[in-house]
């Protein structure tokens, strides 16, 4: 009978604290780590199982998979937070959060970031777009004036009470203003102490290599079918970049894989030709941790 529960995962970390540690070394090293996203803890361990070093808390994805709605602004901080947390429970990765606008003017903005950093956040990613905003691959966005987004970014560097909490500060104003219009918002929001740099959705490889040069840390994110051009990691880590986000490339394939499983069980009434696009009965429990509950139990109950 083992005296604590077995580790799960080689990259995990064990604190809060730790992670937020783990998370500066990794965006320090600009070595174009790649974070893939996770809109719940089960997808989180997915990730951390699989052996990536940092998970995302993609907004879209929360609002997809627990509303079955798109991304236009739609969740709250609260259901936010309470994925983080749920995450944070299980998952040892340091954590990167999407809270969107904020959720409001300065002052939301101030009090998400206490919700989230309690919740377990390793990261916090703020944008400045008009509230409610959307999906930033989508068309008809708009940003708020950059002065009011600076506030808000202050704000949210002085809500955090660990300095190793990051914040990333994203624009979308590529789309709306032009390339060159958001990187100037993008020096101003290092200017006023942003931890990272998020330029969303440029549209070309010179667009990308222009902002991997910016002095403080990027991230890029790269959305299937959206307008970024895809690039490969090791070109990425050549221009500088800190981390590579693969938002919703989980959720999308989940929705694939859903969609033909159940096609086929449709169509056949049975599982017979998808049977082997199955996880089997004990891969599940060992995904959602049954063997270490079951420790526990021995270890407790006497079992």
């Amino acid at each position: 009978m083992p005296d604590t529960v077995p580790d799960q995962g080689s990259h995990g970390h064990d604190t809060p604290l730790e992670r937020r540690r783990a998370f500066r070394r990794m965006v320090e090293s600009r070595s174009a780590a790649l974070l893939p996203g996770a809109a719940n803890a089960l997808s989180a361990r997915i990730i951390e199982d699989v052996g990536f070093k940092a998970v995302y808390v993609t907004g879209a994805g929360v609002t997809n998979t627990q509303l079955g709605l798109p991304d236009l602004g739609l969740v709250t901080a609260t259901e936010i937070a309470e994925t983080t947390a749920r995450i944070s429970d299980v998952c040892r990765l340091p954590v990167l959060v999407d809270m969107d606008t904020g959720f409001g003017n300065a002052l939301n903005a101030y009090g998400t970031v206490q919700k989230l950093e309690r919740a377990g956040a390793a990261a916090i990613q703020i944008e400045d777009q008009v509230f409610p905003k959307k999906c930033g691959h989508f068309a008809g966005k708009a940003v708020i004036p950059i002065e009011e987004m600076l506030g808000k970014l202050k704000a949210c560097l002085d809500a955090r009470t660990d300095e190793n909490t990051l914040i990333v500060a994203r624009t979308d104003a590529r789309a709306i203003e032009g390339f060159e219009a958001a990187l100037d918002r993008a020096h101003r929001m290092a200017e006023v102490g942003a931890d990272v740099l998020f330029i969303e959705a440029p549209e070309s490889v010179e667009e990308i290599r222009a902002i991997g040069a910016l002095p403080t840390p990027q991230l890029v994110n790269f959305v299937v079918g959206g307008k970024t051009p895809m690039m490969e990691v090791e070109e990425l880590e050549k221009a500088g970049f800190s981390l590579v986000l693969f938002a919703n490339a989980a959720l999308q394939a989940s929705v694939k894989a859903q969609q033909e499983v159940l096609a086929s069980l449709l169509k056949n009434g049975s599982l017979r030709e998808v049977g082997d696009r199955l996880a089997t009965f004990e891969e599940r429990q060992r995904m959602v941790g049954k063997p270490e509950l079951d420790a526990l139990v021995a270890r407790y109950e006497g079992s």
